[in-house]
């Protein structure tokens, strides 16, 4: 389940790696010649002259010829470096100040205008769509170059590399001042970031009402094997059906099979365009023959249109790319994520290729009784819930939470389970609103003291059912982290995380608890607990480190052939997904070409966000090892005041040890041996 927070464009710093692995030479069109720049800098008295030249520099890059001449540039230049210490964090504090309230605001209007998109709050109307795509912040950046703001910024708080801010130390002033030197490195035009959003919002509703009804699939012999009223979003409540199944034997093997069919159809697109989010048809997934009333009918398919919202994506962003000589992939890799997509591909390599896994998947069929099937990548038997009935576990769960209010009115007493001081308990949850989501859930975070936090699940009429409570946990491990990272911090400029795998490893880890919060206790004698946690982490990991690894393939396939159509897109993804699904799961599934990688809705909504789940579990592996034995709470509350540091960094003083997935590997080892 993604963030739903949303950030402004300016607040990502733009830094350059070609998908392929070498820089874009991407002219940009600044007026600043080096001739210009050294007169600037010769004539400004500085004690850094290091940081003032980067600062001029950074300046000279970002100038245009509407900004002014070369001469308004070195009197800019002149007049606007502050060199005085005290004046420079008094500057700092106060731009804290306005531009806390700027995205602040910004973000609390993007909540109203995607509301009805977002929260279950009756039939969309079009109207919805175009308040949603609608980016109060597009012109922000444009409105800070124009008044100069941006560059008084950029002038007075150049922007650090990777390796200059992990040797800032644990001096917090310098991080803050460093992150503040992130928000203006580039110009973005507001047409293109309005561009963006309209294509990232168009993707987002269809997604958010990609629902099949499932009470209207029959076998081939006219069976109806799922309840009337069951209606699963993809594919996350198809993904979440194939796992409560595992505890049904034979009849739940039969509801994964046809389950898995109907994601193929998705994934290929040959599914019947009219059976998506309809309860008109009577539709077997697999002949792919439609009824209604008990009179065939032919429906035309859904043919790629999938993959439009994907390419439309795509073309929102190399618009994007022209401005910042960079492309998607490096603003999520080298930018928000802080770590390089080949280094991303190399770790996630070295777990796919562990020889452990192998001895995971024999596991896995020895206790199923029979070979390993492609929707088995989604095993769910190491843990507890496997063995429960998940219909009684919903009983449960739909009287304790018939509303989106009761769940909210529950989770102080939530927070005291976990460990948290009541005081404390009450404290964040007054911070949290919980809403009923359209689509799957989503945690969104306030970007400004005095907002509450959002946390999203999905509800069914009669309330909240097992899987949306579920849901509802590991959202409640996002807000948590928002609230105590924005609250608790001593910087606004240092809010946050390093990157959203450091909040997936919290929400991964609330979740793991969700029956605990349900007073059902963890089952089964320590060791063996251990070891069944131990085994579904592993293979849970190993599922979303080949889901991540497609997404990167697919966008970097994108950047080498711009030019594509929707159904060659959706062709060369089906052959990626069958590529990578050959090289790291058939050796261990013992069968080839599935294509069960490409199912993840992400790709089309949220595109390059994968990575961030694969990188959260292993960072969650770490964390947790870390909690253990600890005082949860209290180790939650330090750490996640730790702020926006680099990913290293933030692990070093959060555990003692940088990120790395050999720990987990290890840790494996042990218990396959």
């Amino acid at each position: 389940m993604k963030t739903g927070l949303y950030t402004l464009t300016i607040l990502a710093a733009m830094t350059t790696f070609f998908a392929a692995g070498c820089k874009q030479n991407t002219a940009r069109q600044t007026t600043i010649d080096e001739a210009t720049i050294r007169g600037a800098v010769e004539q400004i008295t500085a004690t850094d002259r290091d940081v003032m030249e980067r600062g001029v520099r950074q300046v000279a890059r970002l100038w245009r010829a509407e900004d002014g001449t070369a001469q308004d540039f070195r009197e800019f230049c002149a007049a606007n470096y502050i060199d005085d210490p005290e004046v420079r964090r008094a500057t700092f504090e106060r731009i804290s100040f306005y531009l806390e309230g700027i995205v602040g605001y910004n973000n609390r209007m993007t909540l109203r205008l995607r509301w009805n998109t977002d929260l279950d709050t009756g039939p969309l109307l079009p109207v919805d769509a175009q308040f949603a795509a609608y980016s109060p912040g597009a012109h922000f950046t444009d409105d800070f170059y124009r008044n100069k703001i941006a560059f008084i910024i950029a002038l007075n708080f150049p922007q650090l590399s990777l390796a200059e801010k992990e040797m800032l130390g644990d001096n917090r002033l310098a991080w803050a001042y460093a992150r503040l030197g992130d928000l203006f490195t580039e110009r973005i035009p507001a047409e293109a970031k309005q561009r963006a959003a309209e294509a990232g919002s168009a993707a987002n509703v269809y997604i958010s009402d990609y629902n099949i009804y499932m009470g209207r699939l029959c076998t081939d012999d006219g069976r109806q094997i799922f309840p009337d009223d069951m209606r699963l979003l993809s594919h996350w409540n198809l993904r979440d059906e194939i796992k409560s199944n595992y505890a049904l034997g034979d009849a739940g093997l039969e509801k994964q099979r046809m389950t898995y069919r109907v994601m193929q159809r998705i994934i290929d697109q040959t599914i019947p365009a009219a059976v998506v989010n309809s309860a008109d048809y009577d539709w077997n997934p697999f002949t792919n023959a439609v009824t209604r009333n008990g009179v065939p009918v032919t429906l035309a398919a859904e043919g790629a249109v999938r993959y439009a919202k994907m390419l439309d994506n795509f073309r929102a962003a190399r618009e994007i790319d022209r401005h910042t000589g960079t492309t998607l992939i490096d603003r999520k890799f080298d930018e928000e994520m802080e770590i390089d997509v080949d280094t991303v591909e190399q770790l996630f390599d070295r777990y796919l290729s562990a020889p452990e896994l192998r001895v995971v998947g024999a596991l896995i069929a020895q206790r199923l009784g029979r070979p390993l099937e492609a929707h088995d990548i989604w095993y769910d038997g190491f843990k507890m819930r496997s063995t429960l009935d998940e219909d009684k576990l919903s009983q449960m769960t739909l009287r304790l939470f018939p509303t989106a209010e009761a769940f909210e009115r529950a989770m102080p007493s939530m927070l005291v389970t976990l460990g948290f001081a009541p005081v404390r308990a009450k404290e964040i949850a007054s911070l949290i609103a919980v809403d009923a989501a359209r689509g799957s859930g989503h945690a969104w975070g306030a970007q400004m003291r005095g907002q509450r936090s959002h946390l999203r699940t999905r509800l069914t009429p009669q309330g909240m059912d097992y899987k949306g409570f579920n849901i509802a946990v590991h959202e409640l491990g996002h807000n948590v982290e928002q609230t105590i990272s924005l609250y608790d911090v001593d910087y606004w400029t240092l809010r946050r995380v390093p990157n959203t795998s450091f909040t997936e490893a919290l929400a991964f880890i609330f979740q793991r608890k969700d029956l605990e919060l349900l007073g059902i206790g963890d089952g089964g004698p320590s060791a063996e607990a251990a070891a069944m946690e131990m085994l579904d982490m592993a293979w849970g990991l190993f599922e979303i480190c080949g889901v991540s690894m497609l997404d990167i393939a697919v966008w970097k396939w994108l950047y080498a052939n711009p030019n594509v159509t929707a159904e060659q897109l959706r062709d060369q993804t089906i052959l990626l997904s069958k590529q990578i699904w050959n090289h790291y799961f058939a050796p261990v599934f013992g069968v080839e070409d599935q294509t069960v990688l490409a199912v993840y809705s992400h790709m089309i909504s949220n595109p390059l966000y994968l990575s961030n789940y694969a990188f959260g579990r292993i960072i969650e592996f770490q964390l947790d090892r870390h909690l253990s034995g600890r005082d949860f709470a209290n180790e939650v509350d330090r750490i996640y005041r730790l702020g926006k540091l680099t990913p290293n960094a933030w692990m070093m003083r959060a555990t003692g040890s940088p990120v790395s997935v050999e720990p987990f590997i290890a840790a494996l080892r042990e218990v396959v041996d």
